[in-house]
């Protein structure tokens, strides 16, 4: 019979590459919120790691048992992108350093939509056996790793404050660690998460046997 699976759309299958990035990068906020003496900077990009690796993905398994919250394959395309795209201006020196709580709340809030969508849709077409996850999951890992890279090569400050927090002076140092959280979070999010989604592709050879074995019966 295989797996046990989930009544509705969505299916363990689906909903298994979002409960291990999500509890892969629990982990590793955890450890470093307790060891870690962490800045401005880094407690923002702390933020934005959760909600888009460890909220999102809890919330989209949450809601994929439901038939209502079916999402077509287009939305995972245009969820990663507009995702991206919030990330990168949330990010963007003039929103950090001059941008306002409120606008940091409307792009987290916008980020977090997107995070859903996007893990949703990833959920539906894991439980198709389709690479389209896969290649979602390690583009977007690669171009969120991209911002945390700058980051931490950067030889000078990037942001002299951050505008929004009351303590705002961004270090290099913080800065530096900033980055370095962002890119220990892709691989522990978007490439686990896809190499979960890319098992679900992977043959089962007792169905496969068991499929022989009928056709030699048969004839």
């Amino acid at each position: 019979m295989g797996a046990t699976r989930w009544a509705g759309p969505f299916r363990l299958a689906g909903t298994a590459p979002l409960i291990a990035s999500a509890g892969m990068v629990a982990a590793a906020l955890a450890g470093a919120v307790t060891v870690l003496n962490l800045g401005p900077l880094s407690l923002l990009m702390l933020l934005h790691i959760a909600t888009m690796s460890l909220a999102a993905p809890l919330v989209a398994a949450a809601l994929a048992s439901a038939s209502w919250r079916r999402v077509p394959p287009a939305a995972m395309p245009l969820a990663a992108i507009l995702q991206l795209v919030l990330l990168w201006t949330l990010h963007a020196p003039p929103v950090v350093e001059n941008g306002s709580l409120l606008l940091h709340a409307a792009l987290q809030v916008a980020l977090f939509a997107a995070a859903v969508v996007f893990w949703l849709a990833i959920a539906a077409a894991t439980e198709r056996a389709s690479w389209s996850p896969v290649a979602a999951l390690l583009v977007t890992g690669k171009l969120a790793c991209l911002a945390g890279a700058l980051l931490v090569f950067s030889p000078r400050r990037i942001y002299a404050v951050a505008g929004f927090c009351s303590s705002g002076q961004v270090s290099l140092d913080d800065q530096h660690l900033a980055g370095l959280l962002m890119i220990t979070a892709c691989p522990l999010s978007y490439l686990v998460a896809g190499v979960v989604a890319a098992t679900r592709l992977i043959p089962d050879p007792d169905d496969e046997s068991r499929g022989r074995a009928g056709c030699v019966h048969a004839r």
